[in-house]
């Protein structure tokens, strides 16, 4: 339901805004990849620590405003802060993520083999150690990241300079990342019943929103799963436009046993599920 209008939308109206403010968010999201995709700006992200050597919060898009790393939407469009982290959220994970993958791709050009189809048992030992964690690292996934390398050898007549230049930087997932945003954005409340939840986030009235008058509040309600315990503390979920029809990707916690000694009670804890 629309709140300010008090509107009983379809599911086909609620997926398409779902869908603008998912554009404006991708929009945004991919600029940010654009601009970091490079061994700098994603070893300084990983590395967890600022400039001035404090530690990066946990959460992306707080991680991104420490460093600076900020975005904004095209030019007469409006969209509140919630929006920005979102897309922040989203490139702060993207790019978190690629730091394994250029680890292991600095890892097999480091000892690139004399025969990229067969390696030698010492160029297999080489290069498990030029990769860090090397010697877990299952045979098959060095086969495919030299298979790549040796790709783009051939198409360009030299090895890439890493895995940045080799691989483009990655497009932006249309979905919204709730959990990046508070009360002012999404709120989730279970009903007494226990078997359903209320979702309520603003959205855009329009794709190219220039007001905030352009945003509403709608209320979304979700029948949770029976795999969903009584229990349970329901989190923002993230959402994702889908066919005509949103689909709510929802994380909740809920107690569980602890395992203890033989003979000895269980406390009880918290657990992510």
């Amino acid at each position: 339901m629309d709140e300010k209008t008090g509107e009983v939308i379809t599911p086909a109206v609620l997926a398409e805004r779902v869908g603008w403010c998912a554009d404006l968010v991708a929009g945004m999201t991919g600029a940010l990849l654009s601009g970091h995709w490079n061994a700098v700006d994603v070893d300084t992200l990983a590395s967890g620590s600022d400039a001035g050597g404090r530690s990066l919060p946990s959460n992306a898009w707080m991680a991104l405003r420490r460093l600076g790393w900020t975005v904004a939407p095209p030019d007469g469009v409006r969209v509140n802060d919630r929006i920005v982290r979102m897309a922040q959220e989203q490139a702060g994970r993207m790019l978190r993520s690629v730091k394994w993958r250029a680890d292991v791709i600095s890892g097999v050009l480091a000892a690139w083999p004399a025969a990229p189809d067969k390696r030698a048992p010492a160029e297999w030992e080489q290069v498990r150690a030029a990769i860090p964690g090397g010697e877990h690292l299952p045979s098959s996934v060095i086969r495919s990241r030299t298979r790549q390398v040796a790709a783009y050898a051939r198409r360009h007549g030299r090895l890439p300079a890493g895995v940045f230049e080799l691989e483009p930087s990655p497009g932006a997932a249309r979905m919204l990342l709730l959990a990046a945003c508070d009360g002012q954005q999404a709120t989730i409340e279970r009903s007494d019943d226990g078997r359903r939840a209320l979702l309520r986030l603003q959205l855009p009235v329009r794709p190219d929103p220039t007001s905030y008058g352009d945003w509403t509040w709608v209320a979304c309600p979700i029948q949770l799963p029976s795999t969903v315990p009584a229990d349970a503390v329901l989190h923002l979920p993230t959402l994702r436009p889908s066919g005509g029809t949103t689909r709510a990707d929802l994380a909740f916690t809920h107690p569980v046993p602890r395992p203890g000694a033989p003979g000895t009670p269980w406390p009880w804890g918290w657990t992510g599920a």
